[in-house]
């Protein structure tokens, strides 16, 4: 998927955006890489969460009183994974959204130039708008909910067999909402762009895991909003 094509308007179109084999061998394949790379660029933030609760759930097994044959280690060990499970599985659907949108976007820029001439535009102004999205109430919300993943297992950790796979989905949502704008900024920078992933990356981990994470949604806003306006101003 390395290399792009020139396009009209100074930019070049990733092969990702390209059929390959058909649209949906392509789709599958985008989903496949994309699946790999939130799991290499979100396992660093979300592994304290899970590491905790694999915790409380050996915990409680080792308090349970039951007659079950399932050992309990194993038991732990499921819970955990279906834990991961629904939590990337929420992001594979934003890796869904995204390929179709991209797609379409890539569709529309090859049969039309005037189209193709304004999308570096239109990449700057999202830049700006993932920007202004770090700075809102909204942000710092949804950001407040991740870096609390005591009280969001506390709340979630009865509900029997799937209770870990719908805390999974819960808070993959919530880290979804939390982390769109950066992953638009890594789907403007370019999605196998390798120096934007490690960037983004690094900003996640560190807006969730430091105790000033806000200020540093907040830099990365003020970045990008900075960064999408010189876009947008020099493909004038």
């Amino acid at each position: 998927m390395s290399g792009g094509m020139p396009m009209p308007g100074d930019w070049m179109m990733s092969m990702m955006w390209m059929p390959m084999g058909g649209r949906l061998s392509s789709a599958a394949i985008f989903t496949g890489m994309w699946l790999a790379m939130m799991i290499a660029m979100m396992l660093p933030s979300t592994m304290p969460m899970l590491l905790l609760y694999r915790r409380v759930v050996a915990f409680r097994a080792n308090r349970a009183k039951t007659a079950e044959s399932t050992p309990r280690g194993s038991r732990v060990r499921t819970a955990t994974f279906l834990l991961a499970s629904g939590y990337f599985f929420v992001w594979t659907l934003f890796g869904v959204v995204a390929y179709t949108l991209g797609a379409l976007l890539a569709n529309a820029a090859m049969r039309s130039e005037t189209f193709s001439r304004a999308l570096p535009r239109a990449g700057g102004l999202a830049l700006c708008l993932a920007g202004v999205y770090q700075l809102t109430p909204w942000k710092l919300a949804c950001l407040r909910h991740c870096r609390d993943p005591l009280t969001l297992i506390a709340h979630h950790v009865d509900g029997g067999q799937f209770a870990a796979l719908r805390l999974g989905i819960h808070h993959g949502a919530f880290c979804a909402a939390c982390c769109w704008a950066l992953m638009l900024i890594q789907l403007v920078l370019g999605v196998m762009n390798l120096a934007a992933m490690i960037s983004i990356a690094v900003i996640i981990a560190l807006e969730k895991m430091l105790p000033w994470g806000e200020w540093v949604a907040r830099f990365a806003g003020t970045a990008a909003i900075v960064g999408g306006a010189a876009m947008a101003l020099r493909a004038f």
